[in-house]
């Protein structure tokens, strides 16, 4: 889940980046010829008059180097494939001979398209984390003469081949030649060709190795052949699964940095695409989907048009169903989703993990499947021999011991439809102690199963249930929803009876994790999200059949009134992750309005605070250390400072709902007036005055001998500094271009934040430690503001930043130098009026600052 919980790896954006991957890892290995000069070897009578000259040389041959060193051409198979081979059968026979790989490649497979994943399986620290894509490529085996070529298959640009257009199309596209290979031999039965593929692995090909970006950053220098190896080769029906351990010479290696390496173990995943691809099923922005596009040059426009098309599973009725399932019954697949549980997995959470991944089957029935997506275990060795969590044709939730707290869904699709091929999801060892984390922090105010630092078998298998089911979404298809935490209202998720039937958010694709929002005297109120409505409508628009289009076109008519008959309905909205200016699309929050929603959170880590010290203790472990109350401690902090981000966000705040031209209404509104001014309002009472109840000394004298105060103080900056930041100030003053009067101006903004952080300076109170530092914050933003400039961002990000502003022909640095001059006279007000010497002292060098900043802006 970011992916996963935490991270989610995206193949959404492979065709955008594809292009320049090919650029960088495509190695045409060109034949370097030697020329070799011979003598006539043939004695021929000759007349005396010649018998003076010398013989003529034969024209010179030039060798031909080829893979493994066979200069000759084609030998007979037996002297190839020796019975020193240990052979493998499967998508292509893989023969090992005292460490030397080789291919069997029908000739039925030539020309066929394949799919290359690369991921990291082992990884040095700090390095990624094992299972990681790092590259995808279509490819394709072909032969020409007396070699065969791995060629790259372009995806990015498109013509059908029977218009003309597909000829420059094809003329613009060269096909990069990833490696060169001498047939060694020909097959058995002489429909197959035999290479040898053991440089492909052990050399350094990047497009199969460490990436770019990271060989720049530890500045590699060069592969160590001589520490670089293959593990293994294994074939599958459907795949080939190459395993191999690379180490790199490195300057500046992340961990171990006395050996000057970097060694890895990478897995080259190679699967056979079906020879017809599944139809398209075309994108739409108002439904949340995992998605990938070409340029489509065939398109009837008058540009080159890019064409979005759906990830999906090949979901079909049976042919002799189709009546049934048109008159509204369900009906079973062709082939169904079946998800099997790695054979490491510990027994006791098996279940949990296999009811993960059954959740999904209400929302395949609003698709009008019954029994379409199934968990299974593993079968032992006993039972299937040649079952492999590596074959492609099964889909694995993989265990790893790992002290990564993390777990990830990727799934591998056809580049030329979307159709999703297999998934292996990945699940930590230790997300355990994530969930035990979030829940603990966010429910246990409530909860009494979650005042504890170790949680009864069953609750914790509650939670795995309900990791399992989000990482089984995205492998579905379905990226993260952050608008469906903010669909229902605040006082709702406080009805048991509510929430019993809507459950917490409409989507288990948000982050939103727990129900922070409930009080103790609620009793019975769900505390946790499930596969919801809109998981449910969003599975039903990608995968229910229209049996009535034979074209991806001919079902947007019926795709886009899907969507139509959940208008203005916010459980059915979907909005995008990473929009930090969007309030109603934010990660772990919950409820329709975040000032509400963080004054009931906060109450409850108020609850939570006085009883941390008994909640971690351990009755039979009274020998244990602090380590738990600090970390539980710390998420208290972090929790807090969750809700602070989710009010400031309301601040400059821009609603993206997405609509279509045909419904002609606006996609982006600002936050109203109301909602920006109660956010900074919030933000002064809850955080810039101190929030002292977090400051609790039993806990404090046991945790450590320093830090609290700039717990606290890292807090108040950040949230001030995200308030002040260039894109946050140039939405409120477009705000206020645009609506005048009705948008929340900067001069208020300024003056609200001015007034609640320097609160002491008209009645001459003492301020405390933690004032001190976030009023010379304030001073040191409004410097910056004055002073400086947006950071330019390099070019590669400015597409997913947006529009910046230029600062120096804003209103921003008016404002700033406005403040400055403002606050400089209130505090030379206030110093008579205040009695406390420290508090005297902060003013006076504050005043002293200001001069400074002023002089060297304006030569005051």
């Amino acid at each position: 889940m970011e992916v996963t919980l935490i991270r989610q790896i995206n193949y959404q954006t492979m065709n955008k980046t594809l292009p320049k991957l090919l650029r960088r890892t495509a190695f045409v290995f060109g034949v370097m010829g030697a020329l070799i000069s011979s003598e006539d070897t043939f004695a021929q009578k000759k007349k005396k008059k010649d018998d003076s000259k010398p013989a003529a040389a034969a024209p010179a041959t030039p060798a031909r180097p080829q893979n493994g060193g066979n200069n000759n051409g084609p030998k007979p198979y037996k002297e190839v494939i020796t019975n020193k081979a240990k052979t493998k059968d499967g998508l292509f026979k893989v023969h090992e001979i005292e460490g030397k790989y080789f291919y069997e490649i029908q000739d039925s497979l030539m020309g066929r398209d394949m799919l290359m994943v690369v991921r990291i399986a082992k990884t040095a620290d700090g390095i990624g984390y094992g299972g990681e894509n790092t590259n995808n490529l279509m490819v394709r085996w072909e032969k020409n003469n007396d070699d065969v070529l791995l060629k790259v298959v372009s995806v990015n640009n498109y013509a059908a081949d029977s218009l003309p257009i597909s000829l420059a199309v094809k003329a613009s596209n060269l096909e990069p030649i990833l490696q060169k290979f001498a047939i060694k031999s020909k097959g058995t039965d002489s429909t197959g060709t035999v290479i040898e593929v053991t440089d492909l692995f052990s050399k350094d090909n990047q497009a199969l190795g460490l990436q770019r970006n990271r060989r720049t950053q530890y500045k590699v220098s060069r592969l160590d052949t001589d520490r670089s190896y293959i593990s293994h080769i294994n074939s599958y029906p459907i795949n080939i699964e190459s395993r191999y351990v690379l180490t790199y010479a490195a300057a500046e290696p992340p961990s171990n940095s006395a050996t000057g390496l970097i060694t890895l173990e990478m897995n080259a995943s190679m699967i056979l695409l079906p020879k017809e691809p599944m139809m398209q099923r075309l994108a739409d922005r108002r439904v949340g989907w995992f998605a990938r596009s070409y340029v489509d040059y065939g398109a009837d426009e008058q540009k080159a048009s890019s064409r979005r098309y759906l990830d999906r599973w090949r979901l079909e009725v049976k042919p002799e169903d189709m009546e049934k399932f048109k008159r509204g019954e369900l009906v079973e697949p062709v082939k169904p989703i079946v998800y099997y549980i790695d054979p490491a997995t510990p027994k006791k959470w098996v279940p949990y993990l296999k009811q993960g991944v059954e959740d999904w089957q209400k929302a395949f029935e609003a698709a009008g499947f019954k029994n379409a997506i199934i968990a299974k275990e593993a079968p032992s060795p006993e039972e299937d021999p040649t079952w492999s969590p590596e074959d492609a044709r099964y889909s694995v939730i993989r265990y790893f011991a790992s002290d990564i707290q993390n777990a990830y869904g990727p799934h591998v699709s056809d580049p030329r439809s979307g159709e999703i091929i297999e998934s292996d999801i990945g699940w930590y060892h230790n997300v355990m102690n994530l969930l035990r984390n979030w829940f603990f922090i966010q429910t246990a105010a409530v909860n009494p199963d979650a005042r504890s630092v170790k949680f009864d078998d069953e609750v914790m298998g509650r939670l795995i249930r309900f990791v399992s089911a989000h990482e089984v979404g995205h492998t579905l298809g379905l990226p993260h929803n952050f608008a469906s935490s903010h669909a229902y209202p605040v006082e709702k998720l406080r009805d048991a009876a509510f929430t019993k039937e809507m459950g917490t958010a409409p989507s288990i694709m948000d982050y939103a994790r727990f129900n922070y929002i409930a009080q103790p005297e609620d009793k019975g109120v769900s505390l946790m999200p499930d596969v919801g409505p809109y998981d449910k409508y969003a599975i039903a628009w990608g995968y229910r059949p229209i049996p009535e289009a034979s074209t991806p076109e001919e079902e947007l008519a019926t795709l886009n009134q899907w969507i139509l008959d959940k208008k203005g309905d916010p459980v059915y909205r979907y909005g995008r992750q990473g929009n930090s200016y969007d309030p109603t699309t934010q990660s772990e929050d919950l409820g329709d309005n975040s000032m509400k929603a963080s004054e009931y959170g906060i109450k409850n880590l108020q609850r939570i605070v006085p009883n941390l010290i008994e909640w971690t203790a351990e009755a039979d472990k009274p020998y244990k250390d602090y380590a738990d109350l600090n970390e539980m401690y710390g998420q208290v902090i972090g929790q807090f400072n969750r809700y602070m981000g989710h009010v400031r966000t309301h601040v400059g705040g821009v609603m993206e709902v997405y609509k279509s031209s045909g419904q002609n209404e606006a996609v982006y509104t600002h936050n109203s007036k109301e909602m920006q001014k109660s956010a900074v309002d919030f933000l002064n009472k809850q955080l810039f005055a101190t929030p002292s109840w977090l400051m609790d000394e039993s806990i404090i004298a046991r945790i450590g001998d320093f830090g609290a105060l700039e717990r606290i103080r890292g807090i108040q900056v950040g949230t001030l500094n995200g308030i002040l930041e260039w894109g946050r100030l140039g939405r409120v003053i477009e705000n206020e271009a645009i609506n005048g009067n009705d948008a929340y101006k900067i001069t208020e903004l300024f003056d609200d934040l001015r007034k609640g952080i320097w609160t002491e300076l008209s009645s001459g109170r003492s301020i405390d430690v933690h004032r001190r530092a976030l009023q010379r914050a304030h001073i040191e933003r409004l410097e910056l503001l004055l002073t400086g400039n947006e950071p330019n961002l390099p070019a590669q990000f400015r597409a997913f930043a947006g529009p910046q502003i230029n600062a120096s022909q804003s209103d921003i640095r008016p404002m700033a130098l406005g403040e400055l001059k403002t606050l400089r006279t209130q505090i030379r007000g206030a110093i008579g009026r205040t009695s406390d010497r420290m508090s005297k002292l902060h003013l006076e060098e504050a005043v002293d600052r200001i001069n400074k900043i002023l002089a060297e802006y304006s030569g005051e």
